[in-house]
């Protein structure tokens, strides 16, 4: 992925976020020279990935596979002593862009239609060989509870959102004609290393190629402490 099309993301992603009145963390805003000035007193964000995180899956179609988010703040899986035992993302999914199936192993999460287009999140339940179950699929929704057959996509309008238990498999993609999403995500402590399970196999950052300076550096490009 171009780190010019990380940077337009990156750039579009903001104005969206300041069109909704959403002031973000100080630290989305750090220069890559302001990131190098930054000490051991900014290793939560470091250890935890929070900031920009822009992805195409390592596939080089970022328009049809792919968003852009921003982790706000996260803690570390299973260790309740580091910091908080929470997470919460922004996430900007545009017209024509998916998010494949995946599942978590051990994160539990709200996905939030905070403003925009519609959103479609298909759900399965996984069989323990983690292939997609026939059975159907219990869905706790804004305070609702009901059930869909397996594969179904569930709607959400702005404000509407759904709740992922770990082992379900889920994706979304915004309601064609719609316009771009702005979702939320409200969970469990988020680590992409170990918490993924993509039914196709995919990577999740991308490959960069540096064609420009980048804006913001994405969570897994900063550079250690030196004070």
């Amino acid at each position: 992925m171009k780190r010019s099309q990380i940077n337009a993301a990156i750039k579009k992603m903001e104005e969206m976020v300041s069109s909704y009145r959403f002031s973000l963390p100080p630290f989305c805003s750090w220069t890559p020279e302001e990131w190098r000035e930054k000490g051991t007193e900014y290793d939560e964000i470091r250890k935890t990935m929070m900031g920009w995180d822009v992805t195409d899956y390592g596939e080089g179609r970022f328009a049809e596979l792919g968003f852009a988010l921003i982790t706000i703040r996260n803690g570390i899986l299973n260790d309740e002593s580091y910091s908080k035992p929470y997470a919460e993302k922004l996430l900007m999914v545009e017209d024509g862009q998916y998010s494949p199936m995946h599942f978590h192993f051990y994160k539990k999460e709200d996905i939030i239609n905070r403003g925009g287009g519609n959103v479609f999140i298909r759900v399965y339940n996984s069989t323990p060989e983690g292939e997609y179950a026939e059975t159907d699929v219990e869905v706790h929704s804004d305070g609702r509870r009901y059930s869909v057959p397996a594969g179904s996509q569930v709607k959400l309008r702005p404000g509407e959102s759904i709740t992922i238990p770990p082992l379900l498999y889920h994706d979304f993609e915004v309601e064609s004609g719609t316009g771009t999403v702005l979702l939320g995500e409200v969970s469990m402590c988020n680590d992409d290393t170990i918490d993924n399970r993509f039914y196709e196999k995919l990577g999740r950052f991308p490959s960069v190629e540096e064609d420009e300076p980048p804006y913001r550096l994405l969570c897994n490009e900063y550079p250690p402490s030196t004070i």
